[in-house]
């Protein structure tokens, strides 16, 4: 089944007619507005419904529609701030934006889709088809990937890092892997004669025995019960993560890995992000925040999960 329909939404994604890009106007606002009631109530069921032929078949539809709602001539400039349940993210330079989402096939299965459009005067979509099932088991951070092959995650922020070799792309993800082990990663995203590609040796890891290594991309797994942190701080201009330690698990799920309270990190240094083995001298009971995911003021939420204003 899973084959299949990955096929079905690279096929569906794919075709896309280029357009050129000048002004949204009024006409395909309003109808891609429409198309965003019909993504929103399939985004809402995705993450939901208590049976799984439901939700494949909200992804399904979801897919059907946004495919439709992107076709709309300068549909890049449509927010889609009404879908919760799809993560919508943009470079600083908004060149392009990532569309991700999630779909619970079941206890230890996590799909994910998604999609990035490219900010040009012809419509241009690419596809990402997540192939991390038959690459996790080998060395994950040293691949370098492509969109149909792709580590799938739920991404929650995009940093932009210039270097001599280039511009290239940090991207936070969060991976519901398994019931009893989550993860968080960062991806490095790149575009080699106008295409992505995922995975570049941004990260090094320096030691005085063996030399410095470089890495494609950074992951932590850890329990489900912990709250880990990996994000980049804006005062400190560092990338903050959670150390992890490992303990025995609790309801069969063997050694895991939780927060002890100190924290690594990773500093910009001449285009590579450099380990910091510790940040700080002293245990944080919690992770520095720079900025808050949801504004909280007398009980009513004002961002949905992705840090978007609700109200807009």
């Amino acid at each position: 089944m899973k084959p299949v329909f990955l096929i079905i939404f690279s096929v569906l994604i794919l075709g896309l007619h280029a357009q050129p890009a000048t002004t949204l106007s009024e006409e395909n606002y309003e109808k891609i507005h429409t198309y965003e009631d019909t993504i929103a109530l399939m985004g809402y069921a995705i993450v939901n419904d208590s049976l799984q032929t439901n939700r494949y078949a909200a992804c399904k539809k979801l897919i059907l529609t946004l495919k439709q709602a992107l076709k709309m001539e300068n549909s890049f400039q449509y927010p889609f701030d009404r879908v919760k349940t799809v993560s919508i993210q943009y470079p600083q330079d908004s060149s392009f934006r990532i569309f991700t989402w999630q779909l619970y096939a079941d206890e230890n299965t996590y799909r994910y889709f998604g999609a990035i459009q490219m900010n040009t005067p012809e419509l241009t979509l690419f596809p990402l088809i997540d192939r991390s099932g038959e690459i996790e088991n080998a060395n994950i951070e040293s691949f370098e990937l492509t969109p149909d092959k792709w580590y799938g995650a739920l991404y929650y922020r995009i940093i932009e890092t210039e270097s001599e070799a280039g511009k290239y792309y940090l991207l936070f993800g969060f991976d519901g892997y398994k019931f009893f082990h989550k993860r968080k990663l960062i991806d490095v995203l790149t575009f080699q004669e106008g295409k992505p590609v995922f995975g570049a040796p941004v990260f090094k890891f320096e030691n005085d025995q063996s030399g410095a290594k470089t890495q494609n991309r950074f992951m932590v797994q850890y329990s489900p019960e912990s709250s880990v942190t990996v994000n980049y701080d804006e005062i400190r201009e560092l990338i903050l993560y959670d150390h992890l330690m490992t303990v025995t698990g609790q309801y069969g799920e063997g050694p895991t890995k939780i927060p002890d309270g100190t924290y690594h990190g990773f500093q910009l240094k001449d285009g590579y992000w450099v380990h910091i083995d510790k940040v700080f001298h002293e245990v944080l009971e919690e992770a520095p925040v720079t900025k808050p995911v949801l504004d909280i003021k007398e009980g009513e939420k004002k961002k949905d999960i992705f840090g978007r204003d609700k109200n807009r």
